[in-house]
């Protein structure tokens, strides 16, 4: 009896440390790939999106004042619809995440030396508004993430993919998503996440059909289908590792079969 008391302690003891370890490693990607204060960096092929528009990168506590009013303005103008009656809380809530120094903005800026007629953004399109922030190239969209951890997963969770009118529907949030997905992989991370409104159909066949994210095991409708349908809300992921894709993607009730086939 005192030998496998002895042995479930030592069993014990050994899990703990494994748990705290593997702790221990996620918090170090977290950590390393926050402290980059330049993804771009690493990606100049990315730097720029045909010829008059180019990206940059920037940190939620440091972003100037006309950024700020941009960021709040886009937002209203793409999301106000989509949340409809909870807007006047989500926008509060988004006006506190934006500035918080955990936040990594990719924005999107468009040169205004050229003539609109040589702008691949400018044709035929009508702006909501300019975008100006004190200089001389006008933002037309930006990408707020972060380094999160999810199911002890760390993940890049997009917050924001958000575009003017004049820049949707050209490849560039494609191009954005294929950014996030590089900076993932490059910082070891296991999946990129993101949530959109059910409301929202078009962002929604976004992700799922032209970039093949699926909905995660901890969005609403995968937890529990009655709560999932009073939500208004998905949570999408891509995941890139076989762990990411057990805890993230894979349903428990797939999970279970499988573990139960390889019983017999």
């Amino acid at each position: 009896m005192e030998t496998k008391r002895f042995s479930t302690s030592k069993e014990k003891r050994i899990r703990r440390k494994e748990v705290l370890e593997k702790k221990k490693a996620i918090d170090e990607i977290i950590k390393k790939a926050s402290s980059v204060k330049d993804h771009l960096l690493s990606f100049p092929p990315f730097c720029q999106y045909e010829r008059n528009v180019y990206l940059e990168s920037g940190i939620g506590d440091q972003l100037a004042s006309p950024i700020k009013k941009y960021i709040q303005d886009l937002l209203k103008v793409n999301m106000e619809g989509p949340y409809g009656s909870e807007w006047q809380l989500e926008e509060k809530v988004k006006r506190r995440e934006m500035v918080s120094p955990e936040a990594r903005y990719i924005f999107v800026r468009q040169s205004t030396n050229a003539a609109s007629d040589e702008n691949p953004l400018a044709k035929n399109e009508e702006r909501h508004y300019t975008g100006q922030t004190g200089d001389q190239n006008h933002l037309v969209g930006f990408v707020h993430y972060r380094f999160i951890v999810e199911e002890d997963i760390p993940v890049v969770y997009v917050y924001e993919l958000q575009l003017e009118a004049c820049a949707q529907r050209k490849g560039l949030g494609k191009f954005l998503m294929q950014l996030i997905e590089l900076i993932a992989h490059k910082n070891r991370l296991g999946a990129v996440m993101l949530t959109v409104q059910k409301a929202n159909v078009l962002a929604m066949n976004f992700y799922t059909t032209k970039l093949r994210y699926t909905i995660s095991t901890i969005s609403p409708s995968r937890v529990d289908p009655l709560i999932g349908a009073e939500k208004s809300y998905e949570i999408l992921c891509k995941t890139f590792d076989s762990e990411a894709k057990a805890k993230l993607e894979t349903s428990k009730l797939l999970q279970k079969t499988d573990d139960s086939s390889k019983l017999r």
